[in-house]
């Protein structure tokens, strides 16, 4: 829905009501958009080259740091996003509001919930899984 909405923003007559930092959170997150899309389709370019090299190692660390980076940028690009909407509909303080709801649910879905449920498993003793621990060097 919200891409969507970014994808038809420019060709509805009240795209030239925009001031000018909506202009550029907009052109923001459609360069954010085409950065992530590159970004997360690497990791399918980066495993088709790798494939059946007996490199999985390296494979497995950089597609873990790149789809790391593809979290960061669609959270960035989902927060902008929100803000902008609400600021288009409703204003300034609507749009701070909405975008730092959005990163709190972001930060607590992404980042709390997974470190404490891994908190929670080793402290019940449950063994981690040797293939989750870094490859070595």
């Amino acid at each position: 829905m919200l891409t969507g909405f970014l994808l038809t923003l420019p060709f509805q007559q009240r795209f030239t009501t925009l001031t000018p930092l909506q202009t550029g959170l907009y052109l923001a997150l459609v360069a954010l958009s085409v950065l992530v899309t590159a970004v997360l389709m690497s990791t399918v370019v980066m495993h088709r080259s790798f494939f059946q090299r007996r490199i999985k190692n390296d494979l497995v660390r950089n597609s873990d740091l790149l789809l790391r980076w593809t979290l960061i940028l669609v959270g960035l690009i989902l927060i902008g996003t929100v803000g902008l909407v609400f600021d288009i509909v409703l204003g300034g303080w609507a749009a701070a509001v909405s975008a730092a709801a959005a990163a709190l649910v972001l930060a607590g879905l992404w980042l709390v919930l997974p470190l404490t449920s891994r908190s929670r498993a080793l402290r019940r003793g449950q063994p981690e899984d040797p293939r989750d621990s870094p490859a070595p060097e």
